[in-house]
């Protein structure tokens, strides 16, 4: 990565609950596609035995609109150090996706407290310089909170039986309570206090709305580590893995390393 790039997104979780679980609920489209907010479709496209597994993702923006795309995975289960770890490579051809091609790696590895679910990835946007702005402002911060929010949300799904609709369900209203605090703040103070004073208690129920801790079975991104307690390195698998030969040739550059 270069200077002045924007730095690659990494996010831990501690998961109390059994490897093998977070592993088939993590590794399988089915379940993945549930609790991860970044995707709404995960699918796996036929490959030989003996390739690295290609699947088609796709990620509904609005209501008429999809933008999907494809990439390439491969995991090692079994590793004498009893981690375990899955990488893969991606690539959408949609001329409205930012992501042009990216790659990442997810890494289990077990303690004494649960398994550190860790992960850490990076793209290259599209668009040249304004589509780089518009990374660093705004795609690149909503996705390290998408992620660490989606971790929280199957940490609750493993560790309390909450399932992810239940805690989409959870995160909603509470939102919904935080915003109600804001606004009856203000408009309680304006009568007796006037426009200024009602703005300043409505800013004061902001920020104490967005200090006062989430419910213990709400999912918050507020939860999960954002920086890697000490330097990390992608995993080697990643290097045997291609990136999808099926996007639009003018994103063929390599992403940020």
């Amino acid at each position: 990565m270069g200077r002045g790039s924007p730095p690659s997104l990494y996010v831990e979780a501690l998961i109390r609950a059994d490897l093998d679980a977070l592993w088939e609920r993590t590794q399988e489209p089915a379940a993945h596609q549930r609790w991860d907010l970044r995707f709404t479709e995960i699918d796996y496209l036929p490959a030989a035995p003996d390739e690295p597994r290609r699947f088609r993702y796709a990620t509904r923006v609005l209501p008429f609109l999809t933008i999907a795309g494809t990439g390439v995975s491969a995991g090692e289960k079994r590793r004498p150090d009893g981690t375990r770890t899955s990488a893969l490579r991606f690539a959408s051809p949609h001329p409205l996706s930012l992501l042009a091609e990216g790659s990442g790696y997810w890494r289990y590895v077990p303690t004494g407290d649960g398994v550190r679910f860790l992960t850490g990835y990076d793209y290259r946007p599209r668009w040249g310089r304004w589509g780089a702005l518009a990374d660093r402002l705004l795609l690149r911060p909503l996705m390290g909170w998408a992620t660490a929010w989606s971790f929280d949300r199957l940490r609750l799904w493993l560790e309390r039986g909450i399932s992810p609709r239940r805690g989409l369900a959870h995160g909603l209203c509470e939102a919904v309570v935080r915003a109600l605090v804001v606004v009856a703040a203000g408009l309680l103070a304006e009568p007796a206090s006037g426009a200024l004073l009602a703005l300043m208690a409505a800013l004061g129920a902001t920020v104490l709305a967005c200090l006062v801790p989430p419910l213990p079975t709400t999912p918050a991104a507020r939860r999960c580590l954002r920086t890697p307690p000490v330097p990390v390195r992608a995993p080697r698998v990643l290097d045997r893995l291609a990136v999808p030969t099926d996007h639009h040739p003018a994103d063929s550059e390599e992403p940020h390393a």
